[in-house]
């Protein structure tokens, strides 16, 4: 088994506990803002989840809570900044916490020389504080849905990691917690371990190389022990 070199992850719900308690908490301030009626329990965002894009997921519940589409791609568009401004406070308040075992494996990848990068789709206004405040400046190179808006599946964030770094596919592997995000790392030609949560506890992962509970699943931790290099630097 070749050492690895690098380890690329996701953000919403791979390294924290965003999606629930961040980005539900967001668009639900948001609405009350805009005056509108319209509110996420749970459960619903959770199916909404199905829809990539917090821009894409909000036109598509406008439209079918019976605005016309225009009006519903106008009002999602108008909207969310609001929510991506919401979500940076509640990151800057401390709200989001890493997902249990993050930051134990950052430090273990660290400490054998396995570089960090991050992949995400998120917008960069909230991602970069979020991963700062989480867990400091250990990620390498981030690339956010600011500067590649195409969503996962599509794997062209992942190719932009791999452009800017210039790592081999076969010396890396991504870290997600959806069906669309292991697709996206596959597609990109990396191997992908998939670490589940409460969201994706029933998504297919049957590309992913592994497929965990968490990141502190030893199914996971065992997978990457088996692949760090021998000491620092490899």
């Amino acid at each position: 088994m070749r050492p690895l070199r690098a380890v690329v992850f996701d953000v919403d719900g791979t390294l924290v506990d965003s999606e629930r308690d961040g980005h539900r908490v967001a668009f639900n301030a948001a609405f009350e803002e805009a005056g509108l009626p319209d509110r996420w329990d749970v459960a619903t965002y959770g199916t909404l989840l199905r829809i990539a894009g917090g821009e894409r997921r909000l036109a598509f519940w406008f439209e079918a809570s019976g605005r016309l589409p225009g009006e519903a791609r106008e009002l999602a568009a108008r909207l969310h900044p609001q929510k991506t401004r919401l979500m940076r406070e509640l990151v800057e308040a401390g709200r989001i916490a890493p997902r249990p075992g993050a930051r134990e494996l950052l430090a273990e990848l660290a400490a054998h020389g396995v570089a960090v990068h991050v992949a995400t789709t998120g917008t960069r206004a909230w991602v970069e504080p979020l991963l700062d405040t989480a867990f400091g400046p250990c990620f390498t190179t981030v690339v956010t849905g600011t500067e590649v808006p195409d969503l996962k599946p599509s794997p062209a964030v992942y190719e932009r990691v791999l452009t800017l770094t210039g790592l081999a596919p076969h010396e890396t592997v991504a870290v997600e917690d959806s069906a669309n995000g292991v697709r996206a790392a596959v597609a990109a030609g990396l191997r992908c371990l998939a670490a589940r949560n409460a969201y994706t506890a029933d998504d297919d992962f049957s590309g992913a190389s592994v497929d965990a509970t968490g990141l502190d699943d030893p199914r996971l931790v065992g997978w990457v022990r088996g692949r760090l290099p021998a000491g620092p630097g490899g």
